[in-house]
């Protein structure tokens, strides 16, 4: 009876801690729509993903590997020079219209919308001429033939087509995480169903490049017109209805915050971009094929950490125009540990069914991808680690910093690529990117942590000096007493 009255009694006392987690759960402000937000947008990536490793495998069997090297090879050449080109305006922009909502001035935030577009377009059209331009001058050392260069000139049009930072900042500052999750489902099912029908069609090396060029222009379409609604819902006019003239002068800082956030973006790229080239030009197309399905596999844990940037990045730039810094950090330090567990569950589902599941989607000739996988989820889990430090450190305006530890970073993958490469093939790629995400990691949580430290001790010395001493405050108490009793009169 003992025994059931304790078991009895341990019920009794889980019940009521279980209610009152519940409750805290339920009346979150501040971790449970995010945890919410980031449950869409991974679920929405990882379908987006799943369909887009579909089409690769029906790829990868209508054109054999060599082929399918040279259309991974053509489809890097244009993503490099679109990350070199190419702005990221929704980060300005994000910051920027945080700090304008204050004034309430629709027209205003029209025309800072309007100079994130203006960047956008220009930069499209740059990043897809220049990428016709590289495939003419360097595209043999990269693996492709003669009859392969003109490939490029027909994915160049998906990267003009392709202005999105506009957009990307309208849905993420509305709200509209749905959306981001689950506008490209469209694009990949598109990619899919075609991919079947070229399959079936015994369809060669140009109508697969024309059918991902395609898909990426559904997508675009379909993101920037969301966008453009979701300013409409906001109450902000088109940003093709205002004057773009003079935006620089009505927005200084805002090119150079832009320029800062884009260098180290496009640095950070880069290096997942360039590295399927420099295989390409070290063991060849076929070699940098294998390479590239061993990153876009591992992509799926990696756009956790691109997901968490879109959706806590305009939460930390409040929170940091607030000068909440106690919320900051602990929504920082809950993200961290929620994608260290999802990192570690990645690898040990690689370890267990990796191999299996390359031999039975991709077939005999692509089984050599699983080490390289196995090695690419553990840069996935440091560069996890680092996203919302470098998400904190933008919104607590130190743009510049973030930049040197990218070009720090980027410099050792380098480094680390080229001396291994010679030797040790594409597996070397991704040791190079194991050294690139530790040292972000390391030196991004150093300068947030740090910099979070001096701003509790600066605001721990103001808060002591606006203090009054001891004969002002003998002074001032019986004008305080008053105050204090309806303050508990209150409480």
């Amino acid at each position: 009876m003992t025994d059931r009255g304790n078991d009895a009694g341990e019920v009794t006392l889980k019940l009521p801690i279980a209610g009152r987690l519940w409750q805290s759960w339920c009346a979150s402000t501040l971790i449970r729509p995010r945890i919410v937000s980031m449950a869409h947008l991974l679920s929405g990536n990882f379908g987006s993903g799943m369909l887009m490793v579909a089409a690769l495998s029906l790829a990868t069997h209508g054109l054999g590997k060599n082929d399918f090297g040279v259309m991974v090879v053509v489809l890097s050449i244009g993503r490099v020079c679109e990350r070199l080109v190419r702005f990221e305006s929704w980060q300005p922009l994000v910051r920027f219209v945080a700090a304008e909502e204050a004034n309430g001035s629709v027209d205003r935030l029209a025309r800072l919308y309007a100079y994130g577009l203006k960047l956008d377009l220009a930069s499209a059209l740059i990043a897809g001429l220049l990428a016709i331009g590289l495939a003419q001058v360097a595209g043999k050392a990269f693996g492709l033939g003669k009859d392969h260069v003109g490939l490029v000139a027909i994915y160049a049009l998906a990267i003009i087509c392709n202005p999105r930072g506009m957009a990307s900042a309208a849905l993420r500052l509305g709200g509209r995480f749905r959306t981001l999750a689950y506008v490209q489902l469209a694009s990949s099912l598109f990619r899919l169903g075609f991919s079947v029908v070229l399959l079936h069609a015994h369809a060669g090396l140009v109508a697969f490049v024309a059918l991902w060029t395609a898909a990426q222009i559904l997508d675009s379409l379909l993101f920037n017109a969301l966008g453009f609604q979701a300013l409409r819902k906001s109450g902000i006019p088109s940003p093709l209805g205002v004057s773009w003239r003079g935006l620089s002068d009505d927005f200084p800082g805002f090119l150079r915050f832009a320029l800062s956030t884009n260098v180290s973006s496009t640095l950070r790229t880069l290096t997942h971009e360039v590295d399927t080239l420099m295989v390409g030009y070290f063991a060849g197309a076929g070699a940098a094929g294998l390479y590239y399905l061993s990153r876009r596999i591992a992509k799926f844990a990696q756009t956790a950490g691109d997901m968490i940037q879109t959706v806590i990045y305009p939460d930390l730039a409040r929170l940091w125009a607030k000068l909440d810094r106690k919320a900051l950090e602990r929504l920082v330090r809950i993200l961290q540990s929620a994608l260290l567990v999802f990192a570690i569950a990645f690898i040990l589902i690689c370890m267990a069914i990796g191999h299996p599941a390359l031999l039975l989607f991709f077939g005999d000739d692509f089984t050599d991808v699983y080490p390289m996988l196995f090695t690419q989820l553990f840069a996935v889990a440091l560069t996890l680690h680092a996203a919302p430090s470098r998400s904190g450190l933008l919104a607590m305006n130190r743009p510049t910093y973030v930049l040197v530890v990218a070009v720090g970073s980027t410099v050792l993958f380098f480094t680390v690529a080229l001396v291994l490469m010679p030797r040790w093939g594409a597996i070397a790629a991704n040791y190079a990117h194991v050294a690139f995400g530790f040292s972000t990691a390391l030196f991004l949580d150093i300068g947030l942590w740090r910099g979070l430290s001096r701003h509790r001790k600066s605001d721990a010395a103001a808060a002591e000096t606006a203090r009054p001493d001891d004969g002002d405050a003998h002074a001032q108490a019986p004008a305080q007493a008053p105050a204090q009793a309806s303050t508990e009169e209150r409480t």
